[in-house]
């Protein structure tokens, strides 16, 4: 099971929402979307707010500072999101292992 798995287990639609905003967004080195890499580890609505915690798949990623304000931007872009917090973190690192198991098949670690 990755850490984003449990995400939609939340009774909170909205956090499917968010999902598929954030599925929208690839990361530039592997043409995987942020949320199927397993970068996402958590997603809590509060109101009109939503905060993020994630990750990048090392500290040296050549979009280190845009990324996040990107997620921040694409979640914002929902209309029941008034402020968006996201929050990068390097723990638990990423690993090949966070990535679903639908985009493991498709790029063949399965």
């Amino acid at each position: 099971m990755t850490m984003t798995s449990t995400l939609t287990e939340q009774q909170n639609p909205l956090i499917d929402e968010i999902i598929d905003v954030l599925r929208q967004i690839y990361d530039p080195e592997i043409p995987v979307n942020i949320y199927d890499l397993g970068l996402i580890y958590r997603i809590d609505v509060y109101g009109l707010t939503a905060n993020i915690e994630m990750t990048l798949t090392t500290p040296n990623c050549p979009v280190a500072e845009s990324m996040p304000q990107s997620v921040e931007e694409a979640v914002k872009s929902l209309d029941q999101i008034d402020e968006a917090i996201v929050t990068l973190t390097w723990d638990p690192p990423w690993r090949p292992e966070l990535l679903s198991d639908e985009i493991k098949l498709e790029l063949g670690l399965m």
